[in-house]
């Protein structure tokens, strides 16, 4: 290990520098405004945007949401076969208050 060290040592030391190694350097530099940039950007931009979502997200739960009147329209609700689980007329997310079944909301019946 220590020769395989040695003879890298030896061949690096004996390459002639090429412009393209301080092109390189420069082009690290570059990366390094970059990188600070982004975190400017990230503090200044992304997280206060976040911020702002979670603020509308959380004002609009706030209020009271009416429920749209069911309409029982032929093309929508549609059941060919029943669902493999529950009593098989409900949806795997279904939510009672917001989600109507075909026959009309649960609440109104």
């Amino acid at each position: 290990m220590a020769a395989l060290a040695r003879v890298s040592r030896l061949l690096l030391a004996g390459a002639p520098r090429s412009p393209l190694g301080r092109r390189m350097s420069a082009a690290a530099h570059a990366e390094a405004g970059a990188a600070q940039t982004w975190k400017i950007l990230t503090f200044v931009v992304a997280l206060p945007g976040v911020a702002v979502c979670m603020l509308n997200c959380y004002l609009k739960m706030q209020h009271e949401h009416e429920r749209a009147e069911f309409i029982p329209y032929p093309h929508l609700r549609i059941r060919t076969k029943r669902f493999p689980w529950g009593d098989g007329t409900k949806t795997l997310f279904h939510n009672p208050h917001v989600n109507p079944l075909p026959t009309g909301y649960e609440d109104d019946h």
